[in-house]
């Protein structure tokens, strides 16, 4: 099981159920500085198992110093930085990254691949989130390297795209299995009914596909909408 040293922003919600990902939160900032000092106290073998999680307007805010000092002091450990082009726990206020000011005008946009290296880290990797084969291959193969890796995980925010939603996911309930793999990524409009059959509330699905790319049944057909 990999561990993760969370931080502030939305996906500090991933402690709870149904997820329950995240085992640490402190601070702003803090996932990549705990997961150093974990590092450091307990040896390189006992974070092979944990990823410090940090989303890219923390990482702006108050990242980047803490991924400095692992270069600077010789640290290992895996950092991914959860890429959804906006700040999204506080609003959807834009930041240094994503080429727009406050007030919406067009702005130089930093590169946070670059930057990363620019500081000294070797390996970083951009992956998109819903292809979940390579995200998985490449987490277990950055926690399995004495190295600093930095993996930048991309997907905007769902509610950055204002776009009609052309398509949708429906349940063959007939070729369903009930083994809840759909329901892990936590999805809110993917429910289990009292008697254990999964639904896909249509009135909340924005057709994202990764509850297809889980199902390993077959159970879950796409239905274009227009």
């Amino acid at each position: 099981r990999i561990h993760a040293a969370g931080d502030i922003g939305c996906y500090t919600l991933g402690a709870v159920a149904p997820l329950s990902v995240i085992d640490t939160t402190v601070c702003m900032g803090s996932s990549i500085s705990s997961l150093h000092g974990m590092e450091k106290a307990k040896g390189k073998d006992y974070i092979k198992n944990w990823v410090a999680v940090i989303g890219d307007s923390t990482f702006m805010h108050t990242g980047i110093n803490s991924l400095m000092n692992m270069v600077y002091n010789k640290g290992t450990g895996t950092v991914m930085i959860l890429d959804n082009s906006i700040t999204a726990m506080t609003g959807h206020q834009d930041h240094a990254a994503t080429g727009k000011t406050l007030k919406g005008e067009e702005t130089y946009a930093v590169n946070i691949a670059k930057l990363c290296e620019a500081v000294g880290v070797k390996h970083v990797y951009e992956v998109n989130v819903f292809d979940t084969a390579l995200l998985e291959k490449t987490v277990k193969e950055a926690v399995a390297m004495e190295e600093i890796v930095v993996i930048i995980a991309k997907a905007p925010c769902a509610l950055l795209d204002k776009s009609p939603i052309t398509k949708q996911y429906r349940i063959d309930s007939a070729a369903c299995k009930r083994c809840g793999m759909c329901m892990k990524p936590g999805c809110p409009a993917i429910t289990k009914t009292e008697d254990g059959t999964i639904v896909i509330n249509d009135t909340m699905c924005n057709g994202c596909g990764l509850c297809e790319t889980m199902c390993r049944f077959g159970a879950i057909n796409m239905v274009k909408l227009r």
